[in-house]
This record gives C-alpha cells, sequence and structure tokens, in this order.
C-alpha cells in the first residue's frame, strides 16, 4: 500500500521542517521524504498543494466514556472524532466504570483502542476507585501497558497518598496528571465565582479552588522529582506558580485546552451548560495569562479534556448538568483561530504543543514527517475556513459552545499507520 503526497508545506517541530515536499508512505511508514519524488502509477497520489502537513496530533486529555458510560461516546466513536480533528493518538482517562484501575479494565480498553485506526492509549488510576484512599497496583498496571496515572475529575486531597505515589511514578518513569480542585472553594462547580455566577445566582468555584492544590502539587513534585502535570490550567494564579516551580527545577507542565484559551465565564451566558466545565472559564485576565504561559513555554501542552455527553444531560439546569465538553473536532481549529492567527504562537509551536510535546511528557516517539517514521500525518488548510455543524460530528455527542462558529483550518486528511482515517 503506497501513498504518495505531493506538494505539501511540511510543518514539522522535531525536524524543524518549514518547506514544500513530497512525501511517500509505503505500508505503514514514510519511505522518503523530497522535494520532488515522480509518481510510478502504483501510488494512491494526494495533492496537498496549498495545505498544510504535518504530524499527527497528540490528545493527551481525552474522555471516550467506556467502558460504564458509552451512550455519551465509546472507544469507537471517540476515535472518529479524534481523526476527525487530526489526532493520530489519544491518552484516555481513567474515570470510567469500572475504574481503570485493575488489569480487566485496563485490558479492555487496549484491546477495543487497538480496533480503531488511530492509536489508543490509557492512564490508569491513582488510587483505587478514584476515592484516594488507596494507591493501585502503579507497578503492575505499568507493565500492563498504562501510559501513566491520573484520578482526572477528582482532586488527590490526602498529600499523603499523593506523595507516595509520585515516588513510585517517579521510580516508573511514568507521569501523573492531577485534577486541581479543592472542593471546599467549590460552591456549585462548572462556572467561575464572579460577575457571571453573581448574575446567575449561582455559587460557581473561584480560581482559589485551583491554585491552593497547584501550589501544593508543585511543591511535591519539586521535592520527589516526579514528572507531574497539572491538567486543564484556567487560573492566572496557577500559571504563575508552575512558572514559578519550573524555574525552581520541577518536572512539572501543563495542559492548556482550547476553551480556556478562547472563552471567558461571559460565555456561560450565551451558551449555557454546553459551556459549563471544571474547571471553568474564568475571567479577561486569566484567559490572556493562560495564553501568556503557552507563549513562554510554562504551558508546554494543549489537550482538549474531550468531555462528551448526551443532549438529554446537557439540558437539564445549570446546576444539575454535567460539565465538560466535546472538543476532538475544533481543537486545532481553535488553537489557529485563538494563538496563531492573533500571532501570539507560530504554526510550528502550535504542532509542537499539540504532538511533540505531548508524546515526549508520556515517554513516547513523537510523529515525525521524516524517513523511516511511522506515517502518522494531517492534511488541513490553515487559513481554509469551515462551519461547526451539530449534525456533522463525529463524536457521539455535540456538547460544543462552538457550534455554527466558523473556523480556520479545515482538515483534508488524517493518516494513520499509513491508512486513511479520516477524508473529508
Amino acid at each position: 500500500m503506497k501513498i504518495l503526497i505531493k506538494n505539501g508545506h511540511v510543518v514539522d517541530p522535531v525536524t524543524k521542517t518549514d518547506a514544500v515536499k513530497d512525501v511517500l508512505i509505503v505500508d505503514s511508514k514514510i519511505e522518503r521524504v523530497a522535494d520532488e519524488i515522480a509518481a510510478k502509477g502504483d501510488e494512491e497520489v494526494i495533492d496537498a498543494k496549498g495545505l498544510i502537513l504535518a504530524p499527527g496530533l497528540m490528545d493527551a486529555h481525552v474522555h471516550f466514556r467506556d467502558p460504564g458510560f458509552t451512550a455519551k461516546e465509546d472507544i469507537h466513536t471517540g476515535a472518529k472524532a479524534a481523526a476527525k480533528g487530526g489526532v493520530t493518538r489519544v491518552v484516555m482517562m481513567a474515570n470510567t466504570n469500572p475504574h481503570i484501575d485493575n488489569f480487566d479494565t485496563l485490558k479492555y480498553v487496549l484491546d477495543k483502542g487497538r480496533e480503531t485506526g488511530i492509536k489508543v492509549l490509557t492512564c490508569a488510576n491513582v488510587t483505587m476507585g478514584m476515592k484516594g484512599k488507596e494507591i493501585v497496583d502503579m507497578e503492575g498496571l505499568a507493565d500492563a501497558g498504562a501510559a501513566g496515572f491520573t484520578d482526572d475529575g477528582v482532586p488527590i486531597m490526602d498529600e499523603k497518598i499523593l506523595y507516595e505515589a509520585l515516588i513510585r511514578a517517579k521510580k516508573l518513569n511514568l507521569p501523573v496528571a492531577l485534577h486541581e480542585e479543592d472542593p471546599m472553594f467549590v460552591k456549585q462547580a462548572g462556572v467561575n465565582m464572579g460577575k457571571v455566577s453573581e448574575k446567575l445566582g449561582y455559587g460557581g468555584s473561584s480560581r482559589s479552588a485551583e491554585d491552593i492544590m497547584v501550589a501544593r502539587d508543585c511543591v511535591l513534585a519539586l521535592d520527589t522529582g516526579a514528572p507531574l502535570c497539572i491538567q486543564h490550567i484556567s487560573s492566572k494564579n496557577s500559571v504563575e506558580i508552575v512558572r514559578t516551580f519550573k524555574k525552581l527545577g520541577a518536572d512539572i507542565h501543563a495542559e492548556a485546552t482550547p476553551h480556556h484559551f478562547t472563552l471567558t465565564e461571559d460565555a456561560v451566558l450565551k451558551y449555557g451548560t454546553n459551556a459549563r466545565m471544571n474547571p471553568p472559564v474564568r475571567t479577561e485576565e486569566d484567559r490572556q495569562k493562560v495564553i501568556e504561559g503557552i507563549v513562554d513555554g510554562t504551558i508546554d501542552m494543549i489537550v482538549t479534556d474531550h468531555a462528551p455527553h448526551t443532549k438529554e444531560e446537557k439540558s437539564k439546569p445549570m446546576a444539575q448538568a454535567p460539565s465538560g465538553i466535546t472538543g476532538l473536532e475544533t481543537s486545532l481549529a481553535l488553537g489557529i483561530k485563538s494563538l496563531v492567527q492573533p500571532g501570539h504562537i507560530s504554526l510550528m509551536k502550535l504542532i509542537e504543543l499539540m504532538s511533540t510535546n505531548p508524546a515526549l511528557f508520556y515517554r513516547l516517539k513523537p510523529s515525525s514527517i521524516k524517513e523511516g517514521a511511522d506515517a502518522d500525518l494531517v492534511i488541513f488548510g490553515e487559513n481554509e475556513e469551515w462551519t461547526v455543524k451539530e449534525e456533522e460530528f463525529a463524536s457521539k455527542a455535540s456538547n460544543s459552545p462552538f457550534i455554527d462558529w466558523v473556523l480556520p483550518g479545515k482538515i483534508h486528511y488524517t493518516i494513520c499507520d499509513g491508512k486513511a482515517v479520516y477524508k473529508a
């Protein structure tokens, strides 16, 4: 099986290539990259003239709801949504039912992931049942294929438990990713505690809920030397805390989501429960500080926190509706719209944040457009506009505040292991 991609503008942070190239794929590998490769007639030819050819994206924070909540999403539909978004590799979170705190559930997820067209990895939990009381068999789960450890969805409140888990993670050389919200400072989840929550008569979630946990866990990361990720960072103060501890030498990293660098708390007034998320979108000052963190490298990964829910669930009143939005199919586009087009970062930097850095954090070889590499690629029009349509989501869910937005970055092809897993 051969695919010849002609005239694509290669943007690859690994090889630092920023030039028009031809790329020949044979079976699952990139066989040749050159200024010009002549077609021989036995390959599928894709003319990528005027389009960007980049390494496949990696989303290191997705919820595929499988097992246990498959009315929202399952591994197959989640993988289709990823492919439509240019994503060839994902890391699932472990708040499924049953939780990924045992070998059987881990095996189920990894086996089912192999049936999809993309590469599905998963974290295991840090604690049994995400209850924060007993650490899982980290060593055994690591041997069985867990990519890292997280109790995403809830914070780990017992610092003794977390400290021990970080020591073990350091020995395993596997990362821990943390959801940072102290419930003491959350009156009602999903909406920033401020002018909008006051207008709605809704308690809201203070940025202090995030700041306190981030400060504590940065200290623990510095002390243990463990690789630690602050998930979906939203607070201006937390960005500064992470910046400080990076300077102190902690192996600490931070994620930002497209909704946190694109929206503010005012989105809740316009989009209702489709803008309810944990942590919430906050003020314009917070949004700008998140962008500053991306620009200076304090925040080194862009992820979606893809959190599908049914329409019925999201139709409930704010206090009863679940938090989270579906994000895989709009993430690249929002990165271009909110970060590249305003001049905050280059497209090369965006691909680094959405492909290279997440792979490095999870101890994986980053996707790259070079000879011998896995043929994991995305082809898109950087400034080519498209409209987000509710009925066109590949995900089971359409809980997005970005429906009907006109966005740049139309994706034409996603190729994983030499096979086109999405074609516009």
